[in-house]
């Protein structure tokens, strides 16, 4: 069964895991008071140009979601997000349990436009009754979106400055910062996001890493008491350094930028190979996501020996379906796509 179901579907890269075996004996503090992660701290603040970002390592994408949005905002306050945004859709309502609203606006290829973001605002401060509603506290984005788009760094730039003019922290998802950084399409760098976001995390469970996110506060503004504040939400782990490891390892000789590389080599090739048989993109993505246009039928047959998933339904005979590449995608499995295709 071939799988393009994910790229988080297999385990972690071998010089991942090998760099755990290495360290796995040493003996270290527990909390992140440790040199293997300030080691991984070091080498993600040479990877951004900077040395003085602050960073804590956790497990998971909406760990790490819920965390920055319910540490940033007030209780009174919710997170503008567009509404495709991953808070929205698919994370069980976690930053709602945690007490604050997800404030959507309209999505533009899944990204948030300076326009609908100043139409919200507007909106809000002209209705006289707003000290009764839900007080917007921050803007939340992904980068590549949910739909494998990227923002362009004119975009992020104004989005950026709308922000700070409306005194909104901005808060980047980087679940697949990787991708987002070595597409063909990218003109955004991790410096460049350093200085035009208030805080991100760079992902690793779907880059390479058995699991772990790296958060990263860019103006010296980690909330405070962060470590009691991850430890209050049930997120602090004892040894931090199973993700910290990871991520040294993901730092070190332009790891996490080769696979991130592979799997995108790999996605461009399999939307040569789509396109060539006729069939059409639902979004035209420059990442490892690609999202194709098939019919029931073909869908049902694709599914006896393929696994994706279906992204939405079209009508009722047309569905588009996302084949997600990652760094253990092979040319053969593309190429054995491509037969059944």
């Amino acid at each position: 069964m071939l799988s393009f179901l994910s790229d988080y579907t297999e385990g972690a890269h071998p010089e991942v895991l090998q760099h755990l075996m290495d360290r796995n004996l040493v003996t270290l503090p527990g909390y992140g008071f440790d040199e293997d992660t300030d080691e991984a701290k070091r080498k993600i603040n040479a990877a951004c140009g900077r040395d003085d970002l602050q960073i804590w390592f956790l497990t998971g994408g909406t760990q790490t979601n819920m965390f920055v949005i319910s540490t940033t905002l007030r209780d009174c306050e919710g997170v503008i997000s567009a509404d495709t945004g991953h808070v929205c859709g698919h994370e069980a309502g976690a930053i709602e349990h945690s007490g604050h609203k997800v404030l959507t606006v309209p999505n533009e290829e899944g990204k948030i436009t300076v326009e609908n973001l100043d139409k919200f605002m507007k909106t809000f401060y002209a209705d006289e009754s707003n000290e009764h509603t839900v007080q917007p506290g921050m803007v939340y984005i992904s980068h590549p979106t949910e739909y494998g788009t990227l923002y362009s760094k004119a975009e992020l730039t104004a989005l950026s400055e709308a922000c700070r003019k409306y005194g909104l922290p901005l808060y980047m998802d980087g679940a697949r910062m990787g991708y987002g950084l070595m597409s063909p399409k990218a003109d955004l760098d991790l410096h460049d996001i350093c200085e035009l976001v208030d805080m991100f995390y760079i992902g690793g469970t779907k880059v390479g890493a058995l699991c772990g996110e790296a958060l990263i506060f860019t103006k010296q503004n980690m909330p405070r008491n962060f470590l009691a504040l991850v430890k209050q939400r049930g997120g602090l782990l004892a040894k931090m350094r199973v993700v910290s490891q990871q991520f040294d390892a993901l730092f070190t000789n332009d790891l996490y930028f080769r696979l991130s590389q592979h799997a995108i080599d790999m996605a461009m090739l399999l939307k040569e190979k789509v396109l060539s048989k006729g069939y059409k993109l639902h979004m035209n993505s420059y990442t490892n996501q690609q999202f194709v246009v098939v019919s029931r039928q073909k869908l049902e047959e694709l599914r006896e020996n393929v696994r994706f998933n279906v992204w939405e339904w079209l009508d009722d005979d047309t569905a588009a379906i996302r084949f997600a590449t990652s760094w253990a995608t092979t040319r053969e499995s593309i190429e054995e796509l491509e037969k059944l295709l």
